[in-house]
């Protein structure tokens, strides 16, 4: 009765367009209305919201938005652009090729899918469709391509899974996206110039010579500066992630007013309203799918959904695409946050009691999980109705979502088989903690 309500009333408030922290809030208050009297449930629902935010891990989260903010303002997307251009826009598909490299150093730097939706797409997506690439299939690349960001560091979604899993190193779980994030990159590199070959799309250019790559190189290597900075220190030792948070955002404000020098100072005001606006609605969404998670916790989900697969525990691989299948079809009206603050509850412990099944120990079937459910999320990302980046790139290149659809197909296809792999192959995600000595 619980979850019916619960379902109910959230899919219903979706449907009528109400944003989605209000959604969840408020079907989490009409599911604990079936046990609990109005007092309790308001108390409830309110102290679960607020105390929510009471976590130091937390902290990092405004700290990289405000980092992400002022590097998106000060001329790194387009030093970004131009060496993607010259390292790998001479590959048959050329702009594609550029798009989908771009995205992945922007996302890296950023952490943010949405940021580099609209940091990279303003100035690939116009480009593209200049040399004759069809709007949707530019928007649906970017968007994407834009989400390879979220695995990588320094991922906000990757700091909220460490929160709610307990006891999972930030530096560890970062240092277990790269490989996935690589591949969903290098998989999307291979179908972006198959289509782009094959729709006889763009222009192929020439190489543009090693001087030119070595000064453009250099023009970006102040950005990269600050990756090494943040996952070299995390990694020694040196400090924390949400230290490092800080050190990122004091790096990027020398780096965007005082090296790069693009942006005017007066436009730190926006950045920092951008940055408080951004920091609420994430918050608000984490707060509020901490109450829900607290209703399935209540409800015993966790356990109903363990009991339900325990015929399949000696397949644990059906278990794996089970779960995998739901989250794909959930992350199409859910955004990541939120679907990693409901959903880690309740499937984690029953793949933390399989890990032997996968040849695994329980800690490294934390980090392996993490990667695998922010990674199959963040495909929600690009799946209508409620995809997030969907929405940005079809607005930036002014289509239709329904030009995007049929060049999404083979793009999200990939997508897809690097969750696959990524999925059934856990020393992918291992193997660079295992050999930095984390695990």
């Amino acid at each position: 009765m619980t979850l019916s309500i619960l379902a109910g009333v959230f899919l219903l408030l979706l449907l009528l367009r109400v944003p989605v922290a209000f959604g969840i809030g408020l079907a989490s208050m009409a599911a604990m209305l079936v046990d609990l009297p109005l007092e309790a449930s308001a108390v409830t629902l309110t102290q679960r919201t607020v105390t929510s935010a009471f976590t130091f891990t937390l902290l990092a989260i405004p700290l990289f938005i405000l980092s992400g903010k002022l590097l998106a303002a000060g001329g790194v997307a387009r030093r970004l652009v131009g060496f993607a251009r010259a390292a790998v826009g001479w590959l048959p598909g050329g702009l594609a090729v550029t798009n989908v490299f771009a995205n992945l150093l922007f996302g890296s730097i950023t952490g943010s899918a949405a940021a580099t939706t609209s940091g990279i797409g303003g100035f690939m997506i116009p480009a593209m469709k200049a040399e004759g690439y069809p709007r949707g299939f530019a928007a649906a690349l970017t968007a994407t391509a834009a989400t390879t960001g979220l695995l990588l560091p320094p991922s906000n979604v990757l700091i909220v899974y460490a929160m709610v899993a307990g006891g999972v190193s930030v530096g560890a779980l970062f240092l277990s996206g790269y490989l996935p994030g690589l591949l969903l990159c290098g998989l999307l590199i291979v179908v972006a110039t198959i289509m782009s070959r094959v729709g006889g799309y763009g222009q192929r250019e020439t190489f543009p010579g090693w001087r030119l790559l070595a000064r453009s190189f250099v023009g970006i290597l102040p950005s990269f500066l600050l990756l090494f900075i943040v996952m070299g220190g995390i990694v020694g030792g040196w400090f924390t992630a949400t230290e490092a948070s800080a050190i990122a955002v004091l790096y990027s404000f020398l780096l965007v007013f005082g090296v790069y020098r693009e942006a005017p100072l007066r436009d730190l005001p926006r950045i920092l309203r951008d940055t408080a606006s951004t920091t609420g609605m994430v918050f608000l969404l984490i707060g509020t799918s901490v109450a829900i998670a607290w209703v399935f916790a209540y409800a015993n989900v966790p356990e109903l959904i363990a009991e339900a697969v325990g015929a399949l525990r000696e397949h644990p691989w059906l278990v794996l695409l089970a779960i995998n299948v739901l989250l794909l079809a959930v992350g199409t009206f859910l955004d990541v946050t939120p679907g990693v603050l409901i959903f880690t509850p309740i499937f984690l412990p029953l793949m933390v009691g399989m890990a032997p099944e996968f040849g695994l120990t329980a800690d490294e079937m934390r980090y392996h999980f993490g990667i695998v459910l922010v990674f199959n999320l963040c495909l929600g990302l690009v799946s209508p109705p409620a995809g997030t980046t969907l929405f940005i790139g079809a607005s930036i290149a002014k289509c239709s979502l329904s030009e995007m659809n049929r060049p999404l197909i083979p793009i999200f296809g990939v997508g897809v088989l690097a969750l696959i792999v990524v999925s059934y192959w856990p020393d992918l995600t291992l193997w660079l903690p295992r050999a930095l000595g984390l695990l």
